[in-house]
C-alpha cells in the first residue's frame, strides 16, 4: 500500500477537501485525486464521498481512518529515528502557544534546542486565540488554560499561579482593594469579552464582575497597560515575578479571596503518536519550568 496514498486520504479527511489535502502535502491537486483513486481501487472501496468543493468519509473510509492514522504515524516514528539515531529528534515540528509564554519561556529554549538537536526544525506560532490543533497541522499546542476540546491529549507540566497586581503609580493614586467586593470601584484590565474574574474564596471558586476604560485581546496589552499604570491585573506569577522584585509591579492580597490558578499544558491529537521532536521539545520545556520553581508530576487527560 502506498503511504503517499493514505496520507493523502487522511489529510482530505482532516480538512474536508482534496484541495486542502493538496495544500497540506505541498502536491499538486491532480496528484492528489491520483492518489486517492489508486488507493480506493486498491482497497476496492471508495473512500470519500466527495464533490468540487468538499469531501468526507464514507462508512468505510470512517472504518478505515483510524488504521491509516497509525501507518501514518508508524512510517513518521520510522523516519524520524533512522535520521537521528541519537536523540530520535528529526522534522519539523509545529507549536503553538500564547504570546507572552512563547516570548517568555519558549524563545530562550529554541537556540539550544537547535544546537543540540541539528535535525530538528521547529516553527513556532504566536497567538493568544485559542488554536485548531487537528485543522492546522499541528504537533503540539502549550495551553495556560482549562481545555474545551474533546478527543485530544493534554499533558499537565506544571501549576500556573496567578496574581492581583498593580503599578505603584497606580496604587498612589486609587489606593489597594481589600476585599474582593472592593474590585467593583476599581479599574480592572482584563481580557477582551471577559466580564468576570475566578477568584478562590474558602476553597471554592467565586466569580465578579469586573471593569474599566481598558481591554485588550492579548495578555502582552494587559500586561503593558498595568505596568503603566492603568488598573488591576490579574498575570501569571512566572510572567511578572522580575517586575514585583524591581518594584515595577506590586502583588495586591486580599484578605477574603485570591485569583484562581491555571495550569500549563501540552496539548497534542490524540490519533498522533508522540515523535520524538515532540519529546524532545517537552521535555526541555519541563527542564525550564522546574528552573523556575513550577514543575510538578505530569499528568495525562483526553
Amino acid at each position: 500500500m502506498d503511504i503517499d496514498a493514505v496520507a493523502v486520504f487522511v489529510e482530505a479527511a482532516a480538512t474536508g477537501s482534496l484541495s486542502g489535502a493538496a495544500r497540506r502535502l505541498g502536491i499538486s491537486p491532480m496528484l492528489t485525486s491520483r492518489r486517492l483513486v489508486a488507493l480506493e481501487r486498491e482497497l476496492g472501496v471508495r473512500l470519500l464521498h466527495r464533490t468540487t468543493r468538499a469531501s468526507s468519509p464514507t462508512p468505510e473510509g470512517e472504518a478505515f481512518l483510524p488504521f491509516a492514522e497509525t501507518m501514518l504515524d508508524s512510517a513518521a516514528t520510522g523516519r524520524a529515528l533512522l535520521r537521528s539515531a541519537s536523540t530520535g529528534a528529526a522534522g519539523r515540528l509545529r507549536v503553538s502557544t500564547s504570546v507572552m509564554f512563547g516570548r517568555r519561556i519558549v524563545l530562550p529554549l529554541i537556540g539550544p534546542l537547535l544546537a543540540a538537536n541539528p535535525e530538528l526544525a521547529i516553527d513556532l506560532q504566536l497567538s493568544d486565540l485559542p488554536s485548531d490543533i487537528v485543522g492546522s497541522g499541528l504537533d503540539l499546542a502549550i495551553r495556560i488554560a482549562p481545555l474545551a476540546e474533546n478527543g485530544l491529549v493534554a499533558r499537565r507540566l506544571a501549576p500556573s499561579p496567578r496574581l492581583l497586581v498593580a503599578a505603584p503609580a497606580y496604587l498612589a493614586r486609587r489606593g489597594a482593594p481589600t476585599r474582593l467586593a472592593d474590585l467593583r470601584d476599581h479599574d480592572c484590565l482584563p481580557l477582551s469579552e471577559t466580564t468576570q474574574w475566578s477568584f478562590l474564596r474558602e476553597g471554592r471558586e467565586t466569580r465578579i464582575g469586573v471593569a474599566g476604560r481598558f481591554a485588550s485581546n492579548t495578555i502582552d496589552a494587559i500586561y503593558e497597560t498595568c505596568l503603566a499604570g492603568l488598573g488591576l491585573a490579574i498575570l501569571a506569577e512566572w510572567n511578572i515575578a522580575e517586575d514585583i522584585a524591581a518594584g515595577r509591579l506590586i502583588p495586591i492580597r486580599l484578605d477574603d479571596a485570591a485569583p484562581s490558578a491555571l495550569a500549563i499544558w501540552a496539548v497534542y491529537p490524540t490519533a498522533r503518536q508522540v515523535l520524538p521532536k515532540t519529546r524532545v521539545f517537552i521535555a526541555a520545556l519541563e527542564q525550564r519550568l522546574s528552573e523556575l520553581g513550577l514543575k510538578t508530576a505530569a499528568t495525562f487527560s483526553g
